[in-house]
């Protein structure tokens, strides 16, 4: 069943903040999304929280101002997707910045098909044969859970500094340092903060401490908010929540990316993505940019992709780009195959039992692809409003285990539900590790049926009828003279995303022609009712992956755009849902 509610806001606090000088359809979006005073509206960089509450920070910044002055070997650990490629970047760039070695400072991504997430025993074992052997291994974006791996480099003779921002097991590594806002007793305010957040800390931690040893003055140090674009791209394809913090450091990792400063490997995505750079914004990050580096961790390895965001050379960036282009197209041939059979299946028995009956949805297929189970799981989840997760057989596992990612919804913690399933089945699940809207794991095959039977007990138990139930928040209607290609522009400049939800509008309209896209998208001419006289011509309607028509008459929730097509701005609506009450 469909909800479909207006999200509330107070009258007293939008005219409060346009009379700070915000436009009024902001200051409405402003005020239902928390904003309460106009000095939160400010996205300055100085407005940054202070890292002397992120716990260890400064001392393991004090720790990396010594290992650079001893020149000591240092090594990488990054992780696989789109956070821990752009931490992984930073990191390396930004060490050099603050005078690493003259040789460039080493990285390793393990293979997600052969060795899985984080640092392991394996990884480590890799990280040890590197020509010079590291002093030093610094995981971004991974490691909180890496006990046994820590444990292995110790007994290999190296030091490992933990960035993470996933949330820890019941013990901690025994690491050098960990800095990790999500660790116990760690006070930093925004626990949001990406792997790619918690690497930038540290390191203007760090350029804190070098300026305090005499190395640079204020005036002279490096710039290290160059590197705010590849923050902020990792920030918003983590989907990490978009709190007053990381929405300062997307918006000025936006700037530079709309002013032409970027790194080149993220000037030649947007070229490959055939996306405006000048008129970036957290939709392009998230859903043209962020998937195309991602695609290198999910089918190839996201070493090519590291590669593109270090690389200085605008020809050998373009190059690379393409190539993540073409990856990514291959992506999504495979998600489509992999996502019709799992629509087939459930069609066909509906697992047993009718979805209405089911609080979760667990599957798994031979054929299937082990990079793309994620994205499956969250078509799942979007398509039928439950918690899933997808399972491909793992690789070099001599088809004995299966390696699975889940996708929740709000109110349904997925690491912790499956904490739940280990405690109540000890060794049904063979690892697992995550947050509360994502997570990954590994199973016996042979455990398949009985780990679906115990994590749907586990969801029965912990979702409810009302959190099922499918909600579409919206913003109220539009007035007509808000019908512009202004309005578009306007939207499409702020910083929207998990946590701060891109404004979704709701009114009815008179549905004039109808068409296919592609076969797959519903194309219509829409006029609004209700708010005026109509619209003396139709505006665009878009409706993807939606092929059935719509009525004369209909409410309808949308996204306005701007479109532009040979030089002519248009609005354009993006549909989002049809309220059917």
């Amino acid at each position: 069943m469909n909800l479909f509610s207006q999200r509330p806001f107070s009258d007293r606090t939008a005219s409060w903040l346009q009379q700070s000088g915000l436009h009024p359809l902001l200051a409405r979006l402003y005020a239902a999304r928390g904003i309460d005073k106009p000095e939160e509206l400010s996205l300055d960089l100085k407005q940054l929280l202070s890292p002397v509450e992120l716990k260890n920070c400064i001392n393991t910044a004090a720790l990396l101002a010594d290992i650079l002055e001893r020149k000591e070997s240092m090594l990488v650990v990054a992780d696989y997707d789109c956070d821990g490629a752009t931490a992984c970047a930073v990191a390396l760039r930004g060490l050099k910045m603050l005078g690493g070695p003259d040789t460039p400072i080493q990285f390793l991504v393990p293979n997600r098909f052969t060795m899985g997430y984080g640092l392991t025993p394996e990884v480590v074992d890799l990280a040890a044969q590197q020509n010079p052997k590291p002093k030093y291994l610094i995981t971004v974006d991974n490691g909180i859970a890496s006990e046994a791996g820590v444990d292995r480099a110790r007994e290999l003779g190296m030091e490992v500094i933990v960035t993470d921002h996933h949330l820890p097991g019941d013990r901690l590594p025994k690491a050098t340092a960990i800095v990790n806002p999500n660790q116990p007793g760690c006070s930093f305010p925004s626990k949001a903060l990406a792997g790619v957040g918690v690497m930038f800390y540290l390191l203007v931690a760090l350029r804190a401490e070098l300026r305090k040893r005499g190395k640079f003055t204020a005036e002279t140090q490096p710039k290290i908010e160059s590197l705010l674009d590849l923050v902020a791209l990792g920030t918003v394809a983590d989907v990490a929540q978009l709190d007053r913090n990381n929405r300062i450091l997307v918006s000025n990792g936006l700037k530079r990316i709309r002013t032409g400063v970027s790194q080149a490997g993220i000037q030649a995505l947007f070229q490959a993505a055939v996306r405006d750079p000048r008129k970036a914004n957290t939709f392009d990050l998230g859903f043209a940019i962020g998937p195309r580096l991602n695609a290198a961790g999910r089918l190839a390895d996201m070493t090519l992709g590291i590669r593109l965001l270090i690389c200085d050379k605008p020809e050998e960036a373009i190059e690379l780009a393409y190539e993540l282009d073409r990856i990514n197209r291959e992506r999504r041939v495979i998600e489509g195959g992999m996502q019709e059979a799992a629509l087939a299946h459930l069609a066909e028995d509906q697992l047993a039992g009718t979805m209405a009956e089911r609080s979760s949805i667990c599957l798994w297929n031979p054929e299937w692809h082990q990079g793309v189970v994620g994205i499956v799981a969250s078509r799942l989840k979007e398509r039928f409003n439950r918690p899933a997760i997808v399972f491909a057989p793992a690789d070099g596992a001599s088809g004995e285990e299966l390696r699975g990612s889940g996708r929740s919804l709000t109110g349904f913690h997925l690491r912790d539900a499956l904490d739940i399933v280990s405690k109540r089945e000890p060794g049904l699940i063979l690892k697992f590790g995550g947050h509360a809207m994502a997570a990954g794991l590994s199973i016996r095959k042979a455990d398949f049926e009985k780990f679906d039977t115990v994590f749907q007990q586990v969801a029965n138990g912990l979702l409810n009828d009302e959190l099922l139930e499918r909600r579409h928040i919206h913003d109220g209607p539009l007035d007509l003279s808000e019908f512009t290609p202004e309005t578009g522009d306007l939207l499409a400049e702020e910083i929207w995303g998990q946590g701060f939800p891109q404004p979704i509008f709701y009114g009815e309209f008179e549905i004039g022609q109808q068409s296919l896209m592609k076969e797959k998208h519903l194309r219509l001419q829409l006029r609004p009712i209700g708010i005026g006289p109509l619209a003396s011509k139709p505006f665009t309607g878009v409706w993807f992956n939606h092929t059935q028509s719509l009525p004369a008459k209909a409410k309808l929730a949308y996204r306005l755009v701007t479109d532009r097509f040979q030089g002519q701005a248009r609005v354009q609506l993006m549909i989002e849902a049809h309220d059917e009450a």
